[in-house]
């Protein structure tokens, strides 16, 4: 018997009833306007399998009805019964569900009449597009990402079903917890659909109030600012937490929980997290029960191996706790990392720290072991590499410690992270772990996101006279994603002209060698800091290479040629305008040096380190040929601690030295200039010896310098999206010591308007930083604290760059 067709009005409400709440509605005039379309071009609801007839039989033939879209051949291809095979109601059953599982029909029936096997399909319409209405919390391209349902696709009700779950579980994540969705189809010729999803979000549920019990020692207040979500407030409009999420309360459990094990409550809990809506529906009132127990000091603390390469002695060094000491997890944690890098660097791959904790309630101590093992030996099965858009694969992988086949040890794996990290491509870098084919194996997946790394730049600053710098460049540091750098800059500004190119190759003849060449022509206009300028034209190449996994050399050999440019009538005899010492340095000189830098490296993270130290020592000698002969020093240096995430402090320095050697004294143009960016709260070439004759004020430079600073981060109280960091500083430091030849008027006695102190300048402020859709922004705001009456200040500076 062929079972009879449904009607559309029972077709759109049967439809209703199988989706349940998010039925897909066909709305009333678009059923009337179907009414003249053939009962068989409309879909049917999918029925539960039916069984087929009880008749058997061989099967001579199968004929396919119904079908529209669907070749006969890609219908009989699913089917599991050929011609001349015996038909019985398991076979045929089993036919039914290989249909309805390929998604492709809404209905199948089969029947066997005489010899023939009739199969009967209605197809499940293609979706034309899909359409969302009623979104304004959340923007359609986000929506689109989420609903798997796309156009050319098959409509199924599951798919839809789903989709629509996904989208209410994006509008609960948002705040938005009323949110309803009501999918609708119209029906369009030839199978086709188009997919309504109908939204209604509903207002935002606010968190009303933030409520605790149970704790004494931390106000409410205080707790409230450990956990993310946020009591709503008419000012909050920029903030994403001051709604409710059933999710951000577990989260805020656990921040509670690290804000008490960091401060020596070792037994605290989260008894209960409850959010109880208001009784007019408005928001919600957020309730967390604590029970935050005694606090607790480090009993003793040891360490245990049974390792013969390791020894326990020395591990024990490593442990940065002390018996005494408010009991933290996060040194535990500093612990454990530090005594697995140990063991990964003295050759272990796979080892295994566990702490064992043993509280002692009344005496308030908790005594931690260490215990250090040999864990099972993994090894590398295979690394993958996602995100890369734009980098290549293997520019990624030779920054890698391991290979495939290589033990695993995490120490090397951190530090692969750390060495991609540097590149300065990727936004973000993660190593994560997955289990490989055999209990001995682990792929590692090494995921990145790609940020810009063309860099069209300018800085402008401004002086306490109302002086502008300003400066432009382009720069791209991965070059066609080779991991190359590409420099072709042409920079213009009150102070300088420049144009120059320089390319590096990371992995010369694909060795773990950089080499690199710069061409360059600038013209530096100092006539309203020292009464010159300067014209170079030059190059040099250069070559970089690894010493240890924390060290590195590069060398480098340098020709140029530079003339100092004074305006003749400043040098008049008869009427001088400028210092005998300065007139004396006019002219073109050959340069030709060799010269190095050592790199010693330490910090836990090339980019924001929060522990750790480097510093590098700079050597050129001039003179292999050329008519200039000095040896120039130059060492910097600086060393982290992060006490946490907001409060960072890095202390910097820096210094150098240079000396004139076979006869030769350093020229102008050859000495140190600092101020600026390089000593806050200064002009550029601000500080150290200045001609101050005739009236004038020209920096001469110096041969030696030392440069401190301290420099403190601070929290600013805005979402971290803003992408808007401060930290206070303070900066200290000298410039000075001329060649005696410098400080010498016409007749040979010292010129006395020619000062050269080595004083101490200081001076202290405010950073702002800015990562704004235009580039990373930096504000200086700086209070001069001590100074010479020569020097040259400033209250605020500004620089950024835009990347592309």
């Amino acid at each position: 018997m062929q079972r009879p067709r449904a009607s559309r009005a029972a077709l759109a409400s049967g439809l209703a009833l199988l989706m349940g709440s998010t039925a897909i509605v066909i709305p009333s005039a678009v059923l009337a306007q179907e009414q003249a379309t053939p009962p068989q071009a409309q879909p049917q609801p999918q029925p539960a399998p039916q069984e087929a007839g009880q008749q058997s039989g061989v099967v001579q033939r199968i004929i396919v009805r119904g079908n529209e879209r669907i070749e006969q051949s890609t219908v009989l291809s699913y089917l599991p019964i050929q011609p001349g095979e015996v038909l019985d109601p398991a076979k045929a059953d089993l036919a039914l569900k290989t249909l309805f599982r390929t998604d492709l029909f809404a209905d199948v029936k089969i029947e066997l009449q005489g010899s023939d096997m009739i199969v009967t399909v209605v197809e499940n319409p293609i979706i034309n597009k899909v359409v969302f209405e009623g979104n304004s919390g959340l923007k359609e391209d986000k929506l689109r990402d989420e609903v798997t349902v796309r156009p050319r696709g098959i409509f199924t009700r599951a798919k839809v079903q789903q989709d629509v779950q996904r989208i209410v579980e994006l509008y609960r994540r948002s705040g938005r917890i009323s949110a309803t969705v009501t999918p609708k189809i119209v029906e369009l010729p030839q199978k086709r659909v188009d997919l309504i999803f109908e939204i209604n979000e509903g207002p935002k549920s606010g968190v009303l109030r933030v409520n605790f019990l149970g704790n004494s020692e931390f106000s409410d207040n205080d707790l409230r600012d450990v956990v993310v979500t946020e009591q709503s407030s008419w000012y909050k409009f920029f903030s994403n937490n001051a709604n409710y999420d059933p999710d951000r309360l577990e989260y805020d459990k656990e921040q509670l929980r690290k804000h008490y094990r960091n401060r020596g409550f070792y037994d605290f809990r989260v008894v209960s997290a409850i959010a109880e809506l208001a009784p007019d529906k408005n928001g919600f009132v957020v309730t967390y029960t604590l029970d935050e127990g005694k606090e607790y000091r480090f009993g003793k603390v040891t360490v245990e191996t049974e390792l013969q390469k390791l020894d326990k002695n020395v591990l024990q060094q490593l442990v940065p706790i002390r018996s005494g000491e408010i009991y933290q997890d996060e040194k535990i944690e500093a612990a454990t990392d530090s005594l697995t890098f140990a063991a990964g660097a003295a050759g272990f791959a796979a080892v295994d720290v566990r702490p064992r904790y043993t509280p002692n309630r009344e005496t308030g101590l908790v005594d931690v072991v260490f215990q250090v093992r040999e864990g099972p030996r993994v090894y590398v099965e295979r690394i993958d590499v996602t995100g890369n858009t734009r980098t290549l694969d293997y520019v990624i992988r030779r920054e890698m410690n391991l290979v495939e086949g290589d033990a695993y040890n995490r120490a090397l794996v951190d530090r692969s992270r750390n060495n991609i990290r540097a590149l300065g491509f990727f936004k973000d870098v993660t190593i994560d772990e997955a289990p490989g084919s055999a209990p001995d194996r682990t792929r590692l997946a090494v995921k990145v996101e790609e940020q810009p790394t063309g860099e069209l730049s300018f800085s402008a600053g401004y002086s306490s006279v109302d002086q502008l710098i300003l400066d432009l460049g382009v720069t791209e540091r991965n070059f066609r994603g080779r991991g190359q750098s590409l420099r072709a800059r042409v920079s213009v500004g009150s102070l300088r002209q420049q144009i120059d190119f320089g390319f590096t190759e990371p992995r010369f003849l694909g060795r773990d060698l950089g080499a690199g060449v710069d061409l360059y022509s600038y013209r530096y206009d100092l006539t309203e800091y020292s009464a010159y300028k300067t014209v170079t034209v030059g190059g040099n190449i250069r070559m970089a290479f690894p010493l240890t996994l924390n060290s590195r050399m590069s060398t480098r050999y340098t020709l140029r040629q530079e003339d100092v440019q004074i305006d003749d009538a400043y040098c008049d005899p008869t009427a001088p305008l400028v210092s005998l010492s300065l007139c004396a340095q006019r002219g073109k000189y050959l340069t030709s040096l060799i010269g190095y830098t050592y790199l010693y490296d330490r910090r836990n993270d090339p980019i924001n380190p929060t522990r750790g130290f480097r510093f590098d020592v700079s050597q050129d000698l001039a003179g292999i040929g050329g008519d200039v002969n000095y040896i120039s020093t130059e060492v910097t240096g600086g060393w982290y601690h992060g006490f946490n995430k907001d409060f960072i402090l890095s202390l910097t320095g820096q210094g150098g030295y240079i000396a004139g050697w076979n006869g030769d004294t350093v020229r102008v143009n050859s000495r140190f200039y600092k101020g600026g960016n390089s000593f806050r709260g200064f002009e550029t070439a601000g500080i150290g010896p200045r001609d101050t004759n005739f009236g004038r004020s020209d920096a001469l430079g110096g041969r030696a310098y030392a440069i401190g600073s301290a420099e403190l981060t601070i929290p600013t109280g805005l979402p971290e999206q803003y992408g808007i960091k401060a930290a206070l500083f303070t900066d200290v430091g000298t410039l000075g010591l001329l060649d005696d030849k410098d400080k010498l008027r016409a007749d040979g006695t010292v010129d006395p308007l020619i000062y050269d102190d080595l004083s101490l300048r200081a001076t202290a402020g405010l950073s702002v930083f800015w990562r704004s859709p235009m580039g990373p922004i930096r504000f200086d705001f700086s209070q001069v604290l001590a100074k010479e009456d020569y020097d040259k200040t400033e209250t605020f500076r500004f620089s950024t760059s835009t990347r592309f």
